[in-house]
């Protein structure tokens, strides 16, 4: 099974994660959004999985620095979806992390137990 962890090389949880599963001898690829963004069809990918409201990350500074008529779009139900894509697509640092995804698996955040529990 090839796993593969998105985020950023500088967030803690994201250290975290990689090194739980370097401490497991897990092999698994990184992939970070500064550097290389995110593909458009990943996201709708995990948006049709996981919703948008898990992915986007309102609560970081990433989020609160936009201004408010780009926020706008997210709090009607029907352009939310469009502008919260539009937004991670845009600013990829949107995205909560890490992003976890092996095989049909897809995870975001790291709490060990999940991991150990997806991985047992």
């Amino acid at each position: 099974m090839t796993i593969k962890i998105y985020g950023l090389k500088t967030c803690d949880t994201v250290r975290k994660a990689r090194a739980w599963l370097d401490a497991q001898g897990m092999a698994h690829q990184f992939h970070d959004y500064r550097a290389g963004g995110i593909d458009e069809a990943r996201l709708r990918r995990w948006v049709a999985v996981l919703g948008w409201a898990k992915l986007l990350n309102k609560a970081g500074p990433s989020f609160r620095s936009l201004p408010d008529e780009e926020k706008a779009g997210l709090a009607d139900a029907a352009q939310a979806e469009g502008r919260a894509i539009a937004l991670m697509l845009a600013n990829p640092t949107l995205i909560k992390r890490p992003v976890l995804e092996a095989g049909d698996a897809l995870r975001v955040g790291f709490k060990p137990d999940d991991y150990a529990a997806l991985f047992g």
